[in-house]
């Protein structure tokens, strides 16, 4: 039987799943991430290829990894702010070293969006842009089905272009630093995370995204601005993505992605920032959510390794 490996690794679980040619799920099993001890990471990634295999009888030929963070591509270690382990780290070299059989990988922003290109929101689509908006901001890009990483392999990583501060002034807001090591980066006003920090900045006390977006229904004026804010800044940075590669269609992803007024409200946000004649793509919410990692991590295998 044919079948691929997915792993999405995430800040507080690992998740494997196995699906045969068909994308048929065959197998799922997931566990908590060990974020701090690297030698019980490897052995959490190797457990559930074990688990798996004794599953199904027997080892499947290729996995598809999306890890969290950058892959240094001359020296092959790992960046991680979610998992540190695995920060300084040889992660593909020491699990080849224990899996024995090939590993594609990709990251988890990435592996999103080539979920979404098979059979989700972007299907069918020339071009599609999968954005994440969660505790941080990033995405994939996929042309034609395929992932375009670049050559770094950091393609999508629209979360840490940088807000100009003629836009922060505007909004009084401070230039943060962000654990990528610049400063400004977008992904510290339009996240999540990024919407909760606006909402205190004006004197709210809200402890997510969710409880901002909620006392702003209820009418609470603080909310309802920071929610101005952070959709006037997210309409900027959407607007920069569409100028720099023209995707067919958005698709977002993360815990912003669920409120549906996003949708509605953000199109008119971008088209300030574009110039005249350029049209806002369909921005739409995810077929397969927070299960798409290890699903287009999958795919990932599968796209490199077709005959296993």
């Amino acid at each position: 039987m044919q079948c691929w490996y997915g792993i999405d690794v995430g800040g507080t679980k690992i998740e494997l799943v196995a699906y045969d040619a068909t994308l048929r799920e065959l197998h799922r099993e997931r566990v908590t991430t060990p974020t701090q001890d690297y030698d019980t990471f490897l052995q959490a990634i190797t457990g559930l290829v074990q688990s798996a295999d004794r599953t199904l009888g027997g080892a499947c030929r290729a996995i598809g990894i999306g890890l969290p963070g950058v892959r240094d591509r001359s020296t092959g270690r790992q960046l991680s702010a979610n998992v540190p382990s695995l920060t300084g780290r040889l992660v593909g070299e020491d699990l080849q070293a224990r899996l024995h059989r090939p590993l594609q990988f990709g990251n988890d922003l990435q592996c999103f969006a080539l979920s979404e290109a098979h059979g989700g929101a972007g299907a069918g689509y020339p071009s599609m842009f999968g954005a994440i908006l969660g505790t941080g901001a990033g995405g994939g890009f996929c042309v034609g089905g395929q992932l375009l990483t670049g050559a770094n392999g950091i393609a999508g990583e629209w979360g840490h272009w940088s807000i100009p501060a003629t836009l922060l002034q505007r909004h009084a807001l401070p230039v943060l630093p962000c654990a990528c090591g610049l400063r400004g980066c977008l992904e510290r006003y339009v996240s999540g995370n990024g919407l909760a920090l606006i909402h205190e900045g004006r004197g709210g006390d809200a402890v997510d995204a969710t409880a901002v977006v909620a006392l702003a229904h209820a009418g609470d004026a603080i909310a309802t601005q920071a929610l101005a804010i952070h959709r006037d800044l997210l309409g900027y940075s959407f607007a920069n993505l569409i100028l720099a590669i023209d995707p067919h269609v958005i698709v977002l992803g993360g815990g912003l992605s669920k409120l549906e007024q996003l949708y509605h409200d953000l199109p008119a946000a971008i088209v300030p920032y574009l110039f005249q004649g350029v049209r806002v793509p369909p921005i739409l919410p995810p077929t397969f959510g927070d299960a798409g990692g290890a699903r287009g991590a999958a795919l990932l295998a599968r796209q490199h390794h077709p005959a296993c």
